[in-house]
């Protein structure tokens, strides 16, 4: 199976109303989300806000799973980052939110919650470090590559 069909599969069933636990890649949203380790719970996407994490089709058959920094209510344009990069932005609509992930699930099964109080008030310190993001993630990966090796 190619990873578009996976996509397309877990989008059908979050459109159902089934949750699915989805597994990430990259390293586009550290420190909240270590791909190629955690997965994310993904269900349909409701209210969807600034702060969110989403799974979106931002391109024909490109697909990212990164944070709402911002979202037009009238438009429906939406600005998504991933918490992992220091620059760049991806747009979408609406209408390409394929799915939000409300939990992350580690390696051994622990779930963390991303649409708590305290998760989406850490995601807002997180963005506001973005001029000194650089350093900071610059530690985490090397105590990551410590941490799995």
């Amino acid at each position: 199976m190619t990873d578009e069909t996976i996509i397309k599969e877990a989008a059908r069933l979050v459109d159902d109303g089934v949750s699915v636990t989805f597994p990430v890649k990259g390293r586009s949203m550290l420190p909240f989300i270590t791909g190629g380790k955690d997965s994310v719970i993904l269900q349909k996407p409701d209210n969807l806000r600034r702060g969110h994490v989403v799974l979106a089709e931002i391109g024909p058959e490109r697909y990212v799973v990164h944070r709402i920094i911002s979202i037009s209510p009238d438009s429906g344009h939406i600005t998504l980052m991933g918490d992992g990069n220091i620059r760049g932005t991806e747009s979408c609509t609406v209408a390409d939110v394929l799915g939000m992930a409300t939990h992350v699930v580690s390696p051994d099964g622990r779930k963390r919650s991303l649409v708590s109080r305290s998760s989406m008030a850490e995601a807002r310190v997180w963005f506001w470090l973005l001029p000194v993001r650089r350093w900071l993630l610059a530690g985490l990966r090397r105590i990551n590559r410590k941490k799995y090796t």
